[in-house]
Parts: C-alpha cells; structure tokens; sequence
C-alpha cells in the first residue's frame, strides 16, 4: 500500500506540468546559453524568461533574482558574501535561535573567524519580537537575517517590521523564504527585505535550484568564483532545465495562492484529529499566523519518532528533516519554551497541493490504531 505523503515542508514531488517544461532542454534544446548560436540563444531565452517568472513571484526586478543549486547556497551566500564584503564596517551579525541549519551553520562559521552573532529568542508560539531585534543592534552590526516561516511549527515571523527596523538603521536585511514561497503571498518590497531566499524543491521544481532575490544596487562578494553568469554573481554555466523548472514551478504557485486548498486541508485535518484525540493533542506554534499547510502537533505522553515507526502508512516528520529520527526534542520547540515531554510527542504533518481529505481521513484512522490502542 502506498504510503499517505505528509512531509511537504521536507520537500514536493516535481509537478507533472514542471516536468513537462523540462524535457527539451534536457533532450533537444541542450545549449549552453553563453553561446550565441541558436541553441545557446534559445537557452538564454529560456533562463530569462524564467527569471521573469521568479521575479514575478515574489514582487521583485528580473535583474534582482539569481539563480542558484538550492536554499542553502543562496543562504550561504548572502551571510558569507556580506561578512566578507562588509567586515570593514563591522562583525557583528543578528539571527534568531529557530533558523534553519543552512543559516545556523554559516553563523557558527563566521564565529570561529572572528564575528560575532546574537540569536534572538521566540515567544511560545515561535515568533520573533521586532523590538528584540531593535534592542540588538549595533553600529558594527552588519546584517539580519531573519526566517520568513519556521520550517518545523510554520509560524510566519513579522517581516515587514522587523524589516522596517533594518531600513531605518542602514542595516542589511536577509530573509530565509524557504518555506513560505508559494504557500502565502510574498513582495519583497512590501516586506521590507534586501535579499531573500527560495528553494525549488519546495514547491514543485526538483531538487538541486534555488534562488535569491537582491535588491538592485546590493553587490556583495560572490560565494563562487569564475566566469560571468548570472550577471557576475554566481559563476558556473547554467543548469538551464532546472532553471525552466523553477520558472514554471513560480508560474504555477502564482495560480495556487488564489486557492484555499491547502489552509481547507489543514483546518480538516486538525478537526479530524481534535475529535479523535481531544486533549491528548497539543499544537506547537500560531496554528493562526502561519503557514497554510502545516501542522505541528504533539501526542502527549508519545514519542513522536515511535508513533511514526509504528505507523509506516504514514510520511511525516518529528521536525526539520535535518532533525528527524531523533530522540532528542527539537531546538526550535526547545527555544519556544515546549515542555520536554509535550515536545517529545511532537510530529510535523505537512500538506500538499496533492493532499486529499481522504488521505487525511486514512491517516486519522491509522493514527488512531496505534495511539488509541496503546
């Protein structure tokens, strides 16, 4: 029997119309795009009409969106790229204490090099305090970088105003949008934010592209060295089907956020599971302020890792995927103040643009035959 997909948020399947996009320019349409004979001329063609696509997504200036392998390069290189850029005015950075590794790890980097980092802490419901991020700043203070949503409880972070507290101070701001492109609306000039992160695998394009926005006048150093693509910023020849891929992915998200689905199968499915379990559940996060399609719940008095080896019907996570299977409880839960033991039941269920009621109701029903009968 297949198993129901409830891990989203680790990452989507490739669209069958992402596909599709794909295939002549992993067949016929092979050319290097710094050619100028006609297959390079048509893979150009498509790398900018996809960078429209992304752009457009998100509220930006084609010219502003580079292309890259994934999140956690675009989040490498906005925190490597500034540190080294801007270390004559200062080394000292500001985070929070719930980001994800891929901006985690460079921090920790640039600590055993001489900077120094302040993680911010989060309320009960994970959100960070805007005035938290005020307090913190310094005249050395180089950069911010805050996550537009947690990836593990999905609580969306005040953007805009801890952005607004960037402007006014002259400080560079980063946004990790990982999780939230595609999901909810996102405008990087509303939002207040000089760079922003995207990963394709998130919504529908393969794994291996990513994106970040910089607004237009930024230049920090680039992460790789080489020739001139993608305006000097990134160097190494295009990975141009991936790159399609991405542009029709943004396309097809465009349409997705003027539908309900996926906020109607969460509400469904955190009904479904109050009235099996009533008080034997705890929800982690804003389930309000959130991301539309996730949902983190603890099965109080359970093991969350136990209950998912127990019921291998089911696809889902004890947290970020970099996380899971362990028994220990999860920082970002750790740093939201999660008692140990309601922190421990704790499973992320993440919905999808392919997620049914009826996998919901199959899912319930499995959940139930475990927990209920232990």
């Amino acid at each position: 029997m297949k198993a129901i997909y409830l891990d989203y948020n680790a990452t989507s399947p490739v669209a069958p119309e992402v596909y599709q996009e794909m295939i002549p320019y992993l067949t016929t349409e092979y050319g290097n795009p710094s050619n100028s004979y006609a297959l390079g001329y048509h893979a150009k063609e498509a790398v900018t009409n996809a960078r429209k696509k992304v752009a457009t997504l998100i509220g930006a200036q084609p010219n502003e969106v580079l292309f890259t392998s994934c999140g956690s390069e675009s989040n490498n290189m906005v925190i490597k790229g500034v540190a080294y850029t801007y270390k004559g005015k200062g080394k000292h950075i500001i985070s929070t204490k719930i980001e994800h590794p891929s901006v985690l790890e460079p921090l920790h980097f640039l600590e055993r090099n001489g900077y120094e980092v302040s993680y911010v802490g989060v309320d009960f419901l994970g959100r960070v305090d805007p005035e938290d991020i005020r307090n913190l700043l310094r005249p050395d203070t180089i950069l911010v970088s805050v996550m537009h949503s947690n990836n593990e409880v999905g609580t969306l972070q005040p953007i805009k105003e801890i952005g607004a507290v960037c402007k006014e101070k002259h400080i560079l701001f980063h946004c990790d949008a990982s999780q939230s492109t595609g999901k909810v609306p996102l405008d990087v000039k509303e939002l207040n934010v000089d760079f922003l992160t995207i990963a394709g695998h998130k919504l529908y394009a393969p794994k291996g592209i990513g994106a970040l926005y910089t607004r237009q006048g930024i230049i920090i150093e680039p992460l790789i060295h080489g020739a001139s693509q993608e305006s000097s910023h990134r160097a190494g020849t295009e990975n141009v089907p991936y790159i399609v891929a991405l542009g029709k992915a943004a396309e097809l998200a465009q349409e997705q956020l003027k539908t309900f689905h996926l906020k109607d199968i969460k509400d469904y499915f955190f009904t479904k599971l109050h009235d099996s379990f009533g008080e034997a559940i705890h929800v982690n996060g804003d389930y309000e302020n959130s991301l539309p399609n996730t949902l983190n719940i603890s099965f109080i008095g359970k093991v969350g890792s136990e209950v998912l080896a127990r019921v291998p019907q089911i696809n889902a996570s004890t947290g970020s995927a970099c996380h899971s299977g362990s028994k220990t409880i999860s920082p970002v839960l750790a740093a939201m103040g999660i008692h140990p033991e309601v922190a421990l039941g704790a499973i992320r269920f993440s919905v999808g643009r392919y997620t049914t009621k009826a996998n919901i109701d199959e899912a319930v029903m499995y959940l139930e035959s475990y927990i209920i009968s232990k």
